[in-house]
């Protein structure tokens, strides 16, 4: 099993998750990553002891240098900083939690190790792709995904020849806007949006998720991992969240993954396969779901997710391009800058413009 861990962007949702489930496993934390949140570094530094620490701010880093000088750590700063924790680190597994396209570099320098690579981030895969999944081979990576859609459908595939499945199922919980028309979210504010009925998460995939992005960002990651065509890969409603997502297979027959929305249950996943250890996921009690239900995403209240099928049918650049507007417009919103309808709007006229 895994020994030791280093995590990318340890101060974010995945990888203050993926510091409780080390904990719980008794996996020891080589080196954590973060932008600039300095008291956070130094609790974490304090608890669980890494020998290093990159804090992309410099002045941050100068700031966590002196508060934690009583220890042994070392503190780096910059790019270069985060690729060192990156490809330096000796950690068995190195989980790349950084959001955003800023997560690229770093994710292209862990691959560049070898080592088991546990992927939170989709950017890098809707960004650069080809070039991440070559230099996975290349350097003989092994890429286990954390997004739990992802994480779902390789569980699903594990034994499988993938020759023989028919297409991918992604399933959405529809986010807090789910039913509501293009007229009513036309006032909806950023707090509302960061309300999401089922899943903890960060800001920005809270947005995404909202809009629908998320799952679009999603859509164009599996293709990459799993080596599929927009075409192969279908999105639906499901608003309990149970079903993370399904494969179906030539014969008809369709393989779901079921566990209550917790992201520490695909985290721990992640670092433990191919075996399964206890986690602090709660046991999923099948008779008191009820039922579950599907439907089909709505599209025209929600254009996101049509756009980046779009996208996906287009090449990778028109990705990035999507990928980038859509982070410069959620930021945006979550400013007040613009409005929810506004969102999708903004990266549409930039796709239109790499036309």
């Amino acid at each position: 099993m895994t020994k030791s861990i280093t995590i990318l962007g340890s101060t974010g949702s995945i990888g203050r998750q993926t510091l409780e489930v080390a904990e719980h496993l008794g996996i020891k934390v080589n080196a954590i990553t973060a932008d600039r949140s300095v008291d956070l570094l130094e609790e974490q530094v304090r608890k669980f002891k890494p020998e290093l620490v990159a804090v992309f701010d410099e002045d941050a880093a100068d700031r966590l240098r002196t508060q934690v000088e009583d220890t042994n750590v070392r503190v780096v700063h910059g790019m270069d900083g985060q690729l060192m924790a990156a490809h330096n680190s000796g950690a068995d597994v190195i989980v790349t939690a950084i959001a955003g396209q800023a997560g690229l570099e770093p994710t292209l320098a862990a691959l560049k190790t070898g080592k088991r690579i546990a992927l939170a981030n989709k950017e890098p895969l809707v960004c650069a792709g080809n070039k991440v999944m070559q230099t996975a081979k290349q350097f003989g990576a092994e890429i286990i995904p954390v997004d739990s859609e992802h994480s779902a459908i390789f569980q699903c595939l594990t034994g499988a020849d993938k020759g023989i499945v028919k297409r991918l199922i992604l399933t959405a919980s529809g986010g807090p806007f789910r039913g509501k028309s293009h007229k009513e979210l036309e006032s909806i504010t950023p707090e509302e949006a960061l309300r999401h009925p089922n899943w903890n998460m960060g800001k920005k995939i809270t947005i995404d998720s909202a809009t629908l992005m998320n799952k679009g960002l999603e859509l164009i990651e599996a293709m990459h991992l799993f080596g599929m065509s927009p075409d192969q890969i279908e999105v639906v409603i499901h608003p309990e969240s149970i079903i993370h997502s399904m494969v179906e297979f030539a014969d008809g027959s369709t393989i779901a993954q079921l566990s209550n929305p917790d992201m520490r249950q695909p985290i721990q996943f992640a670092l433990t396969y191919p075996d399964r250890k206890p986690s602090l996921t709660k046991t999923l009690d099948i008779t008191q779901i009820g039922k579950l239900t599907f439907e089909k995403p709505d599209t025209d209240t929600f254009p996101c997710l049509r756009l980046a099928y779009e996208a996906a049918k287009k090449d990778v650049p028109t990705c990035a391009v999507l990928n980038d507007a859509n982070e410069k417009a959620v930021e945006m919103f979550l400013n007040k800058k613009i409005g929810f309808n506004d969102i999708p709007k903004y990266f549409e006229d930039a796709m239109l413009r790499t036309r």
